[in-house]
């Protein structure tokens, strides 16, 4: 077998291997709340898998995370006040915070390699919390002012921000951080890339 085909094949299964993840992880995920919403383990395989089989395979693994979400039942709150809005959301938010990490690492790879996962891993999140809150506030803003307000907060903003967005994005970010280079590390021991 060449070394192309050698190569082709390693990305193939160890794009298969993350997508498993990327689905267990999700289900999983779904009974660890923040508020309404599940912690994100799952952006962790997506970093990896970017990092390590590049960052077509991290928007893939994005887009299946998105798949995922909507197939938990994670989106239930909001595919209830728009259906379209609410998919499109999602499975943009997850494709570009698989595809965004994987440039970012690509591009900072050949300068140093930790630290291209750690700005991969701060990309992931930010990209995945940006699209949500861009998402909230072009479909879901009117519904958003009353849970808000429910909340006790003043501000439909506010409450975007620290009631439904913060805590999960602080929790995937320190995660990420902590634990994506400790996973390459392991991945170049072990001469996967």
């Amino acid at each position: 077998m060449s070394t192309e085909r050698k190569q082709q094949t390693r990305v193939l299964v160890l794009g298969a291997v993350f997508t498993a993840l990327v689905i267990i992880l999700q289900l999983l995920g779904s009974f660890i709340r923040f508020g309404m919403f599940s912690v994100s383990l799952v952006l962790l395989p997506i970093i990896i898998g970017a990092a390590t089989c590049g960052y077509k395979i991290g928007a893939w693994l994005g887009f299946v995370f998105g798949m995922a979400v909507l197939l938990s039942g994670d989106a239930t709150a909001f595919l209830t006040i728009d259906y379209w809005g609410t998919i499109a959301t999602v499975l943009v938010k997850g494709t570009l915070c698989g595809l965004l990490a994987g440039l970012t690492y690509k591009v900072l790879e050949k300068f140093n390699r930790y630290l291209a996962v750690m700005a991969a891993a701060i990309v992931c999140p930010i990209v995945n919390t940006g699209i949500f809150l861009l998402g909230c506030k072009l479909f879901f803003f009117e519904t958003i002012k009353t849970w808000g307000a429910a909340a006790g907060f003043n501000n439909a903003v506010a409450y975007m921000f620290l009631g439904l967005a913060g805590g999960n994005f602080l929790f995937e970010l320190g995660t990420n951080l902590i634990l994506s280079p400790a996973v390459v590390r392991v991945l170049k021991l072990v001469k996967i890339k």
